[in-house]
C-alpha cells in the first residue's frame, strides 16, 4: 500500500460524526443542518431535459478532451463573464468531472517529488483536497493563515522567503471555503509577483464565483485580474496560472460532476495527458447537459437572488449573538462563538443536543500554523436549505445563544 495514504486526516465531516456519535438531538424539533456545503435549490428542468435527451451519447466513449462545443460554450462563457480577450478553447480550456477531483489529480500533475523538500501552499482554513492532494502527489502542505482584518484573504506576506524557495504549487479558492473570501487585484499582483520569483504553479478554485450579492459586482476571478495585470497577452498567457470552476454550485447539479479548469496552455496539455491515463472523460450526456448550462444565465440570477434573500435575513439575526458579518461571496457564514464561552466543538455538539440544529466546527477546517488553528472558536454555517429552514435555524440558534446568558 502507498504509505502517503497513512498521512491523510480524517474528513471533517467524519470528525463531525465522531463528535455527535454520543449527541442525542432535540427530538421535540425537525432536524436543521448548516453543516455540509451541498446545494439544494432545485435543479432546473431544462438542464435535467439536456440530459435525458442526450442519453443516445452513451453509447459512445467520451474523448477526455471533451467535445468541441463544450470547449467552445465554455471559453465564451469565460469571455464574457470575466471580460477576458480571446479564449482558446483548443489549448486553454478543458472539461473535468467536477472540480474536487482536478484539483486533486491537478496536483499529481505538477508536483515534482524528486525535488528535496517540495511543498504545497493552501489557504488555512481550506478544502481539505488540497491537503490530501499535496501529500499523495509527494509534497509537503504549508498553510497560509486568514487574515481576519482583510475579511479573511490568505496571509501570504507572512509566509518565509526560504519557505517559497520549496514551494512548487499554490491553491487559491475565492470566493474561499469557509471564510467567503474574495481576493483583491493587489492580493493578485503579490502573488503573481512572488510566483514569477520563485517558479511555482497556481490554481485557483472559484467553485463559489457565481454566488455574490451585489447584481452586477460579480468576485474578481484569477484569470481576469491576470488579464487586467497585463498577463493574459504575450507568448505565454496565463502563464503558471490555472482556474478551475464548476457547476454544481452555479446551477444545482452537483452530482453532475461537472466542471473546468482553464488557463496556462502548456499545463494543460501535461494535465490533458495525465487525464488521458487517469481516466478523466465526461460522460457524453453529461456534456450536452453542461452546455445547456453553460449557455443560460438567467437560472443563474434566479438562484443568486435566492441565496441573497436567504442572507439578508439570517445574517442581522446571527450578528445579535455571534460575531458574524455577510462574506464577501459564497453560501456561508463563518461565524466566531466566543462569547458565548463555548469552543467551536462544544458550540456544535450541545447546539445540535438543544435545537437539533447541525453546524460544522471551524477547528475541523484548519490546521495549526504559526502556533494557532484559525478556525478555532468558529463555525461554518451552509444557508443551503429552503429560506423557511435557514430562517428557523437561525432563530433556533439565537435562542441558543441567549439561553446561555
Amino acid at each position: 500500500m502507498n504509505p502517503r495514504l497513512d498521512l491523510l486526516q480524517p474528513y471533517p465531516f467524519e470528525k463531525l460524526r465522531v463528535l455527535l456519535a454520543d449527541v442525542k438531538p432535540n427530538g421535540a424539533l425537525p432536524a436543521i443542518s448548516f453543516g455540509i456545503g451541498e446545494p439544494k435549490h432545485p435543479t432546473p428542468e431544462f438542464i435535467k431535459t439536456a440530459l435525458s435527451d442526450a442519453l443516445a451519447g452513451l453509447a459512445n466513449y467520451p474523448t477526455t478532451a471533451g467535445s468541441d462545443a463544450l470547449r467552445q460554450c465554455i471559453a465564451a462563457w469565460l469571455q464574457r463573464r470575466y471580460s477576458l480577450p480571446a479564449v482558446n478553447a483548443a489549448t486553454q480550456v478543458l472539461p473535468v468531472t467536477g472540480s474536487r477531483e482536478a484539483l486533486f489529480a491537478f496536483a499529481q500533475t505538477v508536483v515534482d517529488a524528486s525535488r528535496p523538500g517540495a511543498l504545497v501552499l493552501c489557504p488555512n482554513p481550506f478544502y481539505q483536497i488540497y491537503e490530501g492532494a499535496a501529500l499523495l502527489a509527494g509534497a509537503t502542505p504549508v498553510f497560509a493563515n486568514s487574515d481576519p482584518a482583510r475579511n479573511f484573504a490568505p496571509a501570504f506576506d507572512r509566509i518565509p522567503a526560504d519557505t517559497w524557495a520549496r514551494v512548487q504549487l499554490v491553491y487559491v479558492c475565492s470566493p474561499g471555503n469557509p471564510t467567503g473570501a474574495v481576493l483583491s487585484l493587489e492580493d493578485w499582483r503579490e502573488l503573481f509577483a512572488l510566483s514569477d520569483r520563485h517558479g511555482f504553479v497556481i490554481a485557483s478554485d472559484e467553485c463559489y464565483s457565481e454566488i455574490y450579492f451585489k447584481e452586477g459586482e460579480p468576485p474578481l476571478g484569477a484569470l481576469e485580474a491576470a488579464h487586467r495585470l497585463g498577463r493574459a497577452d504575450g507568448p505565454h498567457p496565463f502563464e503558471r496560472l490555472v482556474m478551475f470552476s464548476s457547476l454544481s454550485k452555479r446551477s444545482n447539479v452537483p452530482g453532475l460532476r461537472s466542471g473546468f479548469v482553464a488557463g496556462d496552455a502548456a499545463l494543460l496539455k501535461k494535465f490533458l495527458l495525465y487525464r488521458t491515463y487517469h481516466g478523466g472523460a465526461m460522460n457524453p450526456a453529461v456534456q450536452s447537459a453542461s452546455v445547456a448550462a453553460w449557455n443560460d444565465e438567467a437560472h443563474v440570477r434566479d438562484n443568486r437572488a435566492a441565496y441573497v434573500r436567504k442572507f439578508a435575513e439570517v445574517t442581522p439575526l446571527l450578528a445579535e449573538v455571534l460575531d458574524v458579518a455577510l462574506p464577501d461571496a459564497g453560501f456561508y457564514l463563518w461565524a466566531d462563538v466566543s462569547r458565548t464561552g463555548l469552543s467551536d466543538t462544544e458550540f456544535a455538539a450541545r447546539l445540535l443536543a438543544e435545537q437539533n440544529v447541525t453546524v460544522l466546527p471551524g477547528s475541523y477546517l484548519a490546521r495549526e500554523a504559526d502556533g494557532i488553528n484559525p478556525g478555532a472558536n468558529r463555525v461554518r454555517m451552509a444557508l443551503v436549505a429552503t429560506p423557511g429552514e435557514c430562517l428557523e435555524g437561525a432563530r433556533r440558534i439565537v435562542a441558543f445563544c441567549k439561553a446561555l446568558g
